[in-house]
């Protein structure tokens, strides 16, 4: 008898084991769902107002969706340049990153292109009503079936000013020299008519390219000169101000249609919080990064950008854009973005 007492307490135990040890009326504690985690990847270096805006908008997201999202940020180019972030998020991939209308245009949606041609917008009052308007919404709708989704569009990157190892004081100055640019159709054509001669390269490249001459200079906003430390190398800032650059936030279509209506919500609101934050920092860095640069030996050239404006005009009448372009895309757009 005692034989099978003890068989019985024994089978007893290896199902109390079995059962993961819960005690009868113990209820199962319900397994958590696995937060959705978003890569956000850039190539700003750390402490740039990009930078600093995407780590509040992971703390703005992780908040406001009580732990169902999690953000992750990478700088400096770490998961890859803009064009293979652009791939990973058409392949379904949960990444976020930065792009402009020059991009679109190289991903199927021609008309966007012009919101990068040189001297487009004469302030940024333009840009802001220009994102309020039906025309763009009506490309925002075709990117999107071109599989990337616009998360937001209110992001001050900065005017794009020129910093060169040669002294840039009129536009004939440009003749020559080969300027650093972002890989894409827009940009390069947008520096060959006015004179130089445009060589893409991602921006982690540039620096030694810069500091072993393949390059004579680069062109970006202040704050990505600055803290890129390209100063070191080239110490001539023309302030010519080609490109008032707005910069738009984007993800893959695929993967924003897999979070659930509020976690979408979430991403949109607070990625236009994370936007105004931005342009705070940016607005506050502007005179401070001016000195700075002086400090290091920088010489800081205002140029009277008439003569560069005309030049750029020619932009708007090439061939290869407006073979693609809408019919008289140029008013449209014009007409779009002017504040009354």
């Amino acid at each position: 008898m005692k034989k099978i007492n003890l068989l019985l307490t024994a089978a007893t135990t290896l199902l109390f084991m079995a059962c993961g040890g819960k005690d009868e009326g113990t209820a199962a504690t319900a397994k958590e769902p696995t937060p959705v985690t978003i890569q956000i990847g850039y190539e700003n270096n750390p402490g740039e107002p990009f930078d600093l805006a995407c780590k509040e908008w992971k703390r703005l997201i992780e908040e406001r969706s009580n732990g169902t999202m999690k953000a992750e940020t990478f700088p400096s180019s770490q998961l890859g340049s803009k064009n293979d972030l652009i791939d990973q998020m058409i392949a379904g991939d949960s990444v976020i990153t930065l792009a402009d209308g020059a991009f679109y245009a190289d991903r199927g949606v021609a008309d966007m292109g012009i919101t990068f041609g040189p001297y487009f917008f004469s302030s940024w009052d333009e840009a802001w009503k220009l994102i309020e308007s039906d025309w763009w919404k009506s490309q925002t709708d075709i990117l999107e079936k071109n599989g990337l989704k616009m998360v937001a569009a209110n992001w001050v990157y900065g005017d794009r000013h020129t910093l060169s190892k040669k002294p840039i004081r009129k536009v004939e100055d440009f003749a020559g020299l080969k300027i650093r640019v972002p890989n894409n159709a827009i940009q390069v054509r947008g520096f060959e008519v006015l004179g130089a001669t445009p060589t893409p390269m991602p921006l982690g490249d540039t620096y030694t390219a810069l500091q072993q001459g393949t390059i004579d200079g680069l062109e970006n906003p202040l704050p990505v000169l600055y803290n890129g430390k390209f100063q070191e190398v080239a110490k001539y800032l023309t302030l010519d101000a080609h490109v008032k650059n707005f910069t738009t936030l984007i993800c893959g279509t695929a993967f924003f249609n897999t979070l659930t209506p509020e976690q979408q919500q979430i991403l949109l609101e607070t990625a236009k919080e994370a936007g105004e934050y931005n342009n705070k920092l940016q607005a506050e860095l502007t005179a401070d990064l001016l000195e700075k640069f002086k400090a290091e030996g920088v010489e800081i050239i205002e140029v009277n950008t008439d003569s560069f404006k005309e030049k750029a005009m020619k932009f708007y009448e090439l061939p290869e854009f407006t073979s693609q372009w809408s019919q008289d895309l140029y008013n449209t757009v014009s007409q779009a973005k002017a504040v009354k």
